[in-house]
């Protein structure tokens, strides 16, 4: 596996990582409906283009495995396709995350308990909880932060 932070976030790059996105998303977010995860999906692109570091993970075929994003020291987003997942990878992404930029804070959707303790283990604790996400949906969300 390797690991590239991509120079630029072409319309092509951005294309590759969709289909890889809502792998992760339809495995891992069960409680969203077809019509949410449509309706996320249209925006995922400038959440891709917004973010201040992206990192993405190939296998050594340059197959897309997984990405994440981060702004500050917060880690914004972080998808595996779901045929890699518990295989080193998301801890690959994270402690690469953790060391070279510092990440210490996340958040996480309470209806997604892999992820929580997947973070957990990863030595992140909630901190904050709130009962909608940031669009005012009906989802919980849990605020982590690193412990030292």
């Amino acid at each position: 596996m390797k690991l590239v932070i991509p120079t630029e976030r072409s319309a092509t790059l951005i294309d590759a990582f969709l289909p890889v996105w809502e792998r992760s998303v339809r495995a891992t977010h069960t409680f969203l409906s077809d019509a949410e995860i449509a309706t996320i999906k249209s925006y995922v692109p400038e959440a891709f283009q917004g973010v201040q570091h992206l990192v993405l993970a190939y296998d050594d075929n340059d197959t897309l495995l997984g990405f994440m994003g981060i702004n500050e020291h917060n880690l914004e987003m972080l998808f595996l396709d779901p045929a890699y997942r518990s295989q080193g990878l998301g801890r690959t992404l994270l402690q690469y995350g953790i060391d070279n930029y510092g990440v210490d804070t996340l958040t996480v959707n309470e209806q997604n308990p892999d992820a929580r303790g997947f973070y957990e283990h990863m030595g992140f604790v909630v901190f904050k909880r709130t009962e909608r996400d940031e669009q005012g949906g009906p989802y919980p969300l849990l605020y982590l932060r690193r412990e030292a």
